[in-house]
């Protein structure tokens, strides 16, 4: 019998050895086959990014040759000297562009944080007439296409005197911003236990040092990863800046942009070079938040 036992029990067990490296077989090829995959979407995605920074390092013979190379044969700074040394237009520089688009993205991510941040803890923690009415509006208003709200924000902008000011766009971005703010950051405050709030108070906590002190620490990634949307609204922006500005020397980055491009030719080396310093405050802003922004992210997408 013991023989016997031994002879079904082998088999059985050498089958289920086999069915247990086939299964860790699998998995491994499929891990290997998603990995694959996902690091051909990130050469994808990176190579236009590749190929501008490339095509800024390349002299304009070689950027106009009937044969590109991927790698600059001979690398040249030439175009970004160019372009932080010289005029795009009489008087002003590259700089002076690069410091409005600055200024008005720092001041629509301070501003749509703040109060944002007070909306959210308003709409979470009080309950107030029209309050559901007004979380809709908020996924309403983000379905309107810009361009519509070219004209009336225009004629709205000229009535209260700030036409051809950089106000004009943080007041126009902040109100693009803070709608999808205001809404992310609902979840987080909503997550946070009223009990912790109510602890302090019994502490003798002020609500002011509630709000700064047990609030604020905890929605912080939340307003990080929404920093990041407002942050790349305001410094991307193209028609509203040119809509509301006439002024050249007021007009931010994405606007001094379109000065390279001409009737008849575009200067590609100078264009491939202000992009590439177009894009590092977005890279650098990024790597500075990307943890919070990634914890925010999935709180957000947890608790909300």
């Amino acid at each position: 019998m013991t023989r016997a036992a031994a002879e079904i029990v082998a088999p059985a067990g050498s089958t289920t050895g086999t069915r247990a490296g086939g299964g860790r077989g699998t998995r491994r090829a499929r891990r290997i086959a998603l990995n694959g995959a996902g690091l051909l979407v990130a050469l994808f995605a990176a190579f236009p990014v590749y190929w501008m920074i490339a095509t800024s390092l390349k002299p304009s013979s070689e950027i106009f040759s009937s044969t590109p190379r991927p790698v600059p044969a001979e690398p040249t700074l030439e175009h970004y000297r160019e372009i932080l040394t010289g005029n795009l237009i009489p008087g002003v520089t590259f700089a002076d562009f690069f410091l409005n688009s600055v200024l008005v993205a720092v001041a629509t991510v301070v501003l749509s944080g703040l109060v944002a941040l007070l909306a959210a803890t308003a709409v979470a923690r009080f309950r107030f007439t029209l309050r559901t009415s007004f979380l809709i509006m908020l996924l309403v208003v983000q379905m309107i296409p810009l361009e519509a709200l070219v004209i009336p924000l225009f004629l709205m902008i000229q009535r209260l005197g700030l036409y051809n000011t950089l106000p004009s766009l943080i007041l126009t971005y902040l109100g693009f911003s803070l709608p999808f703010a205001v809404w992310m950051l609902r979840g987080f405050v909503a997550a946070v236990p009223k009990e912790l709030e109510e602890a302090a108070a019994i502490d003798g906590a002020s609500r002011a040092q509630i709000f700064r002190r047990i609030l604020f620490p905890l929605v912080a990634p939340g307003l990080v990863a929404t920093s990041i949307f407002s942050f790349i609204t305001a410094w991307n922006e193209l028609i509203f800046a040119l809509t509301f500005i006439n002024d050249q020397d007021r007009y931010t980055l994405p606007v001094a942009m379109t000065f390279f491009f001409g009737r008849d030719d575009t200067a590609w080396g100078p264009v491939m070079a202000a992009s590439t310093i177009f894009t590092l405050p977005v890279i650098v802003f990024f790597l500075l938040v990307q943890r919070k922004m990634v914890s925010g992210l999935v709180a957000g997408a947890v608790k909300g």
